[in-house]
């Protein structure tokens, strides 16, 4: 379960932590002033907190005492106090706290505490390959890793790192030293890159060798980081955090431009750049394609009777009857305003007239709430089964048809 345990004797305090939590995240959160009460949330409720945030020097437990309760009770801890020196830092990463942050500054700590949650709770779900022929420095790695929630591979050379990932496809980080038998972390990441971009994969090269060069040598070769044996634990985190940040940020961006951001299904930008690629494999001979346009009638009626959020409504709804009506291998994507566009590969076209004759009775059947309102729509439908020089040329046949199909009356489908 998504919940935070909030452990802080400032009321102030931990109303803004879980004001953000719950605005940012939409976790639940408990709140507790005192030891004592973070004892009774935590023995009633121990199995729902997937992480603690606590001051370390509470009213009536005023030496950290909450931190060991909690780790005692499997709940990993963040620490989130005002005192901080070197001697207790060290000593809270020891006992394997997820993070250790001072209370300075303004609101952008509430914010790096509310990432720092978020973080954690999203590394359950990212895999990360050791690469270290050194079994104790993998084991070493591996329990810091552990303890972040992350779930950890290992191997002890760069050829058995390759073989792992020829299995496992979705490895979002390797960590690799440089000195290995067989093949050298320079090697692996050369290798590695062959296969799998910058914007796909992270790999941090790791060495006791900390010069510039070797640093400046891993980076040339494709690495996204460098580390330098030995290192803090908090810095292996942090190094770690950002890696994965950024190819979450990059992830996000070519998902805005590739998804329609009202319907959350693929935008016309999509549509080109991948149907492209299905055209090609038709003209090859590998497969037949199928080209729809879907444009519902009256949408602007609608609109205007009703305003604009029950337009958006029911363009969601219509989204989601296609998602649900084609095949998954089937491209559906928001052409604009309520058009749609489908590119379907190898449909029988035998069934072409009937599956879309479906989709169309079931829209227009489907009722469609809007507050008090109730209301129900049609939609007119042009199809092309025949392949044509380009895809752009294929949509236009398609949009004709759709229009002929208008002329005559809406709500209907014309195939050719």
């Amino acid at each position: 379960m998504k919940k935070v345990l909030i452990v802080e004797d400032s009321k102030t305090l931990s109303t803004m932590i879980s004001r953000k939590i719950r605005s940012d995240l939409r976790f639940e959160r408990d709140i507790a002033a005192n030891f004592k009460e973070a004892k009774e949330l935590i023995q009633a409720n121990r199995t729902e907190y997937f992480v603690a945030v606590v001051d370390l020097h509470l009213p009536d437990a005023p030496k950290g005492e909450i931190v060991d309760y909690a780790l005692h009770n499997k709940i990993p801890v963040i620490v989130f106090t005002s005192h901080f020196n070197d001697e207790i830092r060290e000593t809270m990463f020891s006992k394997n706290v997820v993070d250790y942050i001072v209370k300075e500054g303004g609101p952008e700590v509430i914010d790096y505490l509310v990432s720092s949650i978020e973080r954690f709770h999203k590394n359950q779900f990212a895999k990360i390959l050791i690469v270290d022929d050194s079994k104790t420095s993998r084991h070493a790695m591996k329990i810091l890793l552990e303890n972040q929630k992350f779930e950890v591979l290992e191997a002890e050379n760069g050829v058995e790192a390759l073989s792992i990932m020829d299995e496992i496809q979705d490895i979002k980080m390797v960590i690799t030293d440089y000195n290995m038998p067989h093949m050298d972390g320079f090697q692996l990441v050369t290798r590695i890159r062959e296969k799998y971009p910058k914007n796909k994969l992270a790999i941090i090269g790791i060495s006791a060798y900390g010069t510039s060069l070797m640093s400046a040598r891993f980076l040339k070769t494709g690495a996204s980081d460098f580390l330098t044996k030995p290192y803090l634990e908090e810095e292996l985190y942090c190094r770690i955090n950002q890696n994965l940040e950024m190819l979450e940020y990059i992830e996000t961006i070519n998902n805005l431009s590739n998804i329609d951001q009202l319907t959350g299904i693929f935008n016309r930008s999509y549509l080109f750049r991948f149907g492209q690629k299905l055209l090609e494999n038709a003209k090859r001979g590998n497969l037949h394609l199928t080209v729809g346009i879907i444009d519902v009638d009256g949408l602007e009626a609608i609109n205007d009777r009703y305003g604009y959020e029950a337009g958006d409504i029911l363009i969601k709804e219509i989204s989601h009857i296609l998602t649900r009506n084609f095949r998954a291998a089937d491209v559906v994507v928001r052409f604009g305003g309520g058009e749609f566009a489908v590119v379907a590969a190898n449909m029988d076209k035998n069934y072409t007239v009937a599956v879309f004759d479906r989709v169309r009775n079931y829209i227009e059947n489907k009722q469609i709430k809007f507050e008090n309102h109730t209301f129900s729509v049609t939609v007119t439908i042009g199809v092309t089964t025949h392949l044509l020089d380009s895809l752009e040329q294929m949509i236009k046949k398609a949009h004709s048809l759709h229009v002929q199909a208008k002329k005559k009356g809406k709500n209907q489908v014309i195939v050719e």
